[in-house]
This record gives C-alpha cells, structure tokens and sequence, in this order.
C-alpha cells in the first residue's frame, strides 16, 4: 500500500513557486534599478566628457572610431600643455610633454614614447616651411598641427589627441587619490621636496615632479622619464576603479582641463574595453643629440633613432615596418654631408643648420 504523503511534502511546490516567484521579482527590481543607476551614471560622464570634445579631423576621427569599435590597437598622441596654472592662461601653449601612447588590447600593453619638446621637426600645416622645435606645432597651430607634425616625424598614423593643461594634471593626480612613485634621486622644486625611494604624491607634488629640469643630471630626457613615471601611476589608478561611477567622478574633476577628440562613447568604451591593457605599461623615448639651431639649444634625432621609434609604435598597432623619409631625415643628410655634422657619438656639443626645402646647396 502506497504511503500517504506528508503535510510538508505537500505544501513544496507551492512554496518553490512562491520563492522562485519572489526571487525573479526581486533580480527584475535590480535589474530595473541598477539600469536606471547605470542611465544616470552615463548622463552625468557624458555632461562631463562633452566639455572635453574638440574634434580637429572628422573624417579621420571616424576611422578611429571604427578601430575603438573593433577593440584593435590604437595610438593616441598625449600632450601637457605649459597652461592652467602659475597664471598662464594662453589658449594653446607649448606642449611641455609630448608622449605618443599606443593601446595594444592583444597584447594587453600600453606603450608610452616620449618626444623631446626640443626636438628639431618640421611643423606640418603652416603656409611656409617651418623647421624648428616641436613643441611650437601646438602653440601654433593646436592639437592638429600638434598631431600632423608628430606623425610625419615618426612616421605613425596619428588621429586622436589628449591634451591636459598643468591645472588639469594636478586634479587628476587628486582624482585618482594621489600616485605613488619612485623617485631617483633627492631634491626640491617649487616648495615641494622629494626623497629618494618610493613617494606618494598630491596634485601639487606630481605637478613639481613632472616639471622640474635642470637639476635633473639626464636633463630633458630624466624629466621624461619622471613624466612617463606620472602618467603610468594615473593610467593604473585610473584602470582600478573599476566603475563607471569612479570614471565618472575622474573626469568631471579634470574636464575644465583636458580637450580630446574622443568622443564620450569612445571614452567610455575605451574605459570598459581597453582599461586591463593599462596595467602593462612599457616606456621608451626619443633619443636626440645636444645641438644648436642658431642660439637655440635643440635636441637632434639621427635617422637610425627616428626608424626605431617608428618601427616600434607601428609594430605595436600591427603596421608594416617603413623605411622613414621626410624632412628630417632630409635635414639629417645636408648636415652630414654639407656641414659635416657627426650623428655616432660626437665629442662635443655642434652647430645643426637648416637648409631650405630641396636645398642643392
């Protein structure tokens, strides 16, 4: 005889459907809710990030666009402008920090490249040939003169911009909650005093770091490396927070400060797609030869040098080696054979000449 089923086996299925029923409402109203969180987080980055948008190329950006879409490599050029603080108030400036940043999601790697600012370059886009520091493309002619000059001299493709004034680095660095940093050697600038060893950093302290010069033994090229240092503790700080709301709160504390042509959904999408390859950061830099250019005192790049920067940021976007040409090198080849200017360890600090466009001379 079939035994008689218990009072408690009998109300089960009524109750699983009366707790299924409740759990299902319960995830709706979160789902629900944390949608409308997620609404209103991407309306406050957008009110943020719109102020920041200064497009210089539309139809170039739009290819950039479709490469962001895909999640493939893209390079971006990084510029700290000598405005936003210390009264300086011009619209442009002269870019101080110049840093050719490649994203590579396969590699998971960002590779930043530093630029001298005194480096000798052709300025793309003026009316006349204009050979002189590069720092002056920005100054003269914004973000797009910035951008063309630096992709010819290195031979990348170059599309998008970040540019951040001095005010702007100092509220990023207390955005992300400081940086910490090693520091190689003691020293003071600006009232801020640095030991050497591990340090963290305020805004005001990053921003002295980043531009102290002449008390730096590699001069230029030890304040690149300081730079570099910087951005590299913002990029991981920046990646680790993980959320929308933490992203958002970053960039409307620096967005008074910063213009790129990104758009708000590429920023965002970059933030969520591509924040990991931020926590693999490789560093490199421009290695010029101490020259003069009348009284100026200029850094000059040997072809050889210029074809390994450019070998490596176009191997890093997944780009054929080229062999690299432009005025530069042109530039290169008159001093060597007309002024006799030494490229392979020279002894002693030389004369670099600029010749007109197809000079014969």
């Amino acid at each position: 005889m079939k035994q008689a089923a218990s009072e408690s086996d009998q109300v089960t299925p009524k109750k699983s459907h009366r707790v299924l029923k409740i759990i299902l409402i319960s995830l709706a109203v979160v789902l629900v809710a944390a949608g409308a969180y997620g609404i209103h987080l991407y309306a406050q980055a957008k009110s943020a990030l719109d102020k920041t948008y200064s497009s210089v190329d539309k139809a170039a950006e739009a290819k950039t666009a479709k490469v962001v879409a895909a999640t493939e490599p893209f390079s971006v050029l990084l510029l700290g402008t000598d405005t936003g603080d210390e009264g300086r108030t011009e619209v442009n400036g002269n870019s101080d920090t110049i840093i050719v940043a490649t994203v590579n999601p396969k590699k998971n790697q960002t590779t930043l490249v530093s630029i001298p600012r005194d480096t000798m370059a052709e300025i793309i886009g003026t009316s006349t040939f204009d050979f002189e520091k590069v720092n002056a493309a920005n100054n003269v002619g914004g973000a797009k003169m910035a951008l063309n000059t630096v992709s010819k001299l290195i031979n990348v493709p170059l599309t998008n911009y970040v540019s951040i004034n001095m005010g702007g680095l100092k509220k990023i660095v207390e955005a992300v909650g400081g940086v910490e940093v090693e520091v190689p050697f003691s020293f003071s600038s600006n009232g801020s005093t640095f030991t050497k060893g591990k340090m963290k950093l305020d805004g005001k302290q990053a921003l002295d770091y980043a531009r102290m010069r002449y008390e730096d033994p590699e001069g230029d090229y030890g304040r690149q490396k300081r730079q570099r240092q910087i951005i590299t503790a913002i990029l991981k700080s920046a990646a680790s927070t993980g959320t929308l709301a933490n992203f958002t709160k970053l960039m409307d504390a620096i967005s008074d400060n910063l213009t790129t042509n990104f758009t708000t959904e590429q920023m965002i999408t970059i933030f969520k797609n591509y924040r990991s390859s931020a926590t693999n950061v490789t560093s490199d830099h421009l290695q010029g030869i101490s020259a003069y250019a009348g009284d100026a005192a200029v850094q000059v790049p040997a072809t050889t040098e210029l074809q390994r920067v450019s070998d490596i940021v176009r191997t890093e976007l997944g780009l054929e080696k080229e062999t690299i040409s432009n005025s530069t090198t042109k530039e290169n080849d008159y001093n060597e054979q007309q002024n006799g200017f030494i490229f392979d360890n020279p002894t002693e600090v030389q004369n670099y000449y600029v010749y007109p466009l197809n000079s014969s001379n």
